[in-house]
């Protein structure tokens, strides 16, 4: 079998920032790492699962909404992947950063945190998802379209 497009990144060489993962016509996959592969600590779960939420209703209720495809977690927990058809690469930049900076200052209710409206409801942590993305405003503070490409 052909190997998938991210599995043939070097995760030894890949640090935090953001990616283009793959395009795919008129829709462009975003890899939000987050934490550096294979190096503990991973995103927490509670966390990781609160960003996907946050993320996910800001990037939907932003100028953009009709073109956001998907959002949603790593299975290794060292990121997100952020699919969007018709963005311009520097206003998908400049969109991430700012829906990170909307989690930074968040202090209300999670989103789609009830029983009828997520599978695992009880697993969110608030507090972690702000301390995350404040974590990684400093790493794509002055991230551009010049950076996304993989150092391989």
């Amino acid at each position: 079998m052909d190997k998938i497009a991210s599995f043939r990144v070097d995760h030894t060489k890949l640090l935090p920032g953001i990616y283009l993962s793959r395009v795919d016509g008129d829709i462009v996959t975003y890899d939000i790492r987050m934490r550096k592969p294979n190096v503990p600590p991973y995103l927490p779960n509670a966390a990781l699962h609160t960003i996907e939420h946050l993320f996910a209703t800001f990037a939907r209720n932003s100028e953009y909404a009709d073109r956001v495809i998907y959002f949603g977690p790593m299975g290794c927990r060292t990121g997100f992947y952020f699919l969007l058809r018709n963005v311009e690469k520097g206003d998908a930049v400049r969109l991430i950063r700012r829906v990170f900076e909307q989690i930074a200052a968040y202090d209300g209710p999670i989103p789609g945190a009830s029983e009828a409206e997520c599978g695992n409801y009880r697993e969110h942590d608030l507090a972690g998802a702000v301390a995350e993305a404040k974590a990684f405003l400093p790493v794509i503070r002055d991230w551009d379209e010049t950076k996304l490409g993989y150092k391989n």
